[in-house]
């Protein structure tokens, strides 16, 4: 495996809920290398998205570190997170947050505006087959076509990294297999890894490691000797 884009040591994430303590992330440790697919999977309640949110800048361990290039994202100032987050990360989502007013193009374009370095929103749109539907707006889109926006947004950054929670599970067989398939082509093309929040365990035989997560602690880390063809998936 090719040398670490991000490194956990023992991150932990503790909350105060009614006075009492949750640990919602107990010591995660773990490595992820460029252009490599990390399947999490877990319950829920298991500490998934707390993990992501982690990795993506979004919320800070309350112990451990976080690498990311030879720095330290855990002691980021909030600026820098900022920066991180717009730069560095493209975040793909269960439910596509598109903005409805705002065309496909349009949707693409206003992440485009503020990334440094950024492709051009067509080029984006038409990676995820959409070039033709950038005039539509969401509610004229269906569901497997409004997540490819998202993914489109996602890509126009040229992230460093694709952060992805539950992206299949508002959708179809259909459409589960042309975003998983889209997913694992934008690695392969940007080189980027790609981790994947899921509770399809069939998307997990597509990984090359399988992060198995419960009751906050990251138990076991399975390694993929050979993944499955997204056309092979029995969805």
């Amino acid at each position: 495996m090719s040398e670490a884009l991000l490194t956990a040591e023992n991150l932990s994430r503790q909350y105060t809920g009614g006075g009492v303590p949750v640990h919602a992330l107990r010591a995660a440790s773990f490595t992820i290398a460029p252009a490599e697919c990390i399947i999490v999977l877990g319950p829920s309640g298991s500490g998934k998205s707390t993990l992501l949110n982690i990795i993506g800048g979004m919320d800070t361990p309350t112990t451990g570190r976080l690498c990311y290039g030879g720095r330290d994202v855990s002691a980021f100032s909030a600026r820098e997170l900022t920066e991180y987050r717009r730069d560095a990360v493209g975040f793909i989502f269960q439910f596509f947050n598109l903005i409805p007013s705002l065309t496909a193009l349009e949707n693409v374009a206003l992440a485009a505006a503020i990334t440094a370095g950024a492709m051009s929103p067509p080029e984006a749109l038409a990676l995820v087959g959409l070039a033709e539907r950038g005039a539509h707006f969401p509610s004229q889109l269906s569901g497997g076509e409004q997540q490819r926006v998202s993914i489109a947004r996602a890509i126009v950054k040229n992230p460093a990294l694709f952060l992805c929670d539950e992206p299949t599970g508002a959708l179809d067989t259909q459409n589960s297999a042309t975003v998983v398939r889209l997913l694992l082509q934008m690695r392969d093309r940007l080189g980027c890894p790609v981790v994947i929040i899921t509770h399809n365990t069939e998307i997990a035989r597509a990984g090359d490691r399988i992060f198995h997560m419960k009751d906050g602690l990251l138990e076991k880390i399975s390694i993929n000797s050979a993944p499955v063809p997204v056309e092979d998936l029995q969805w």
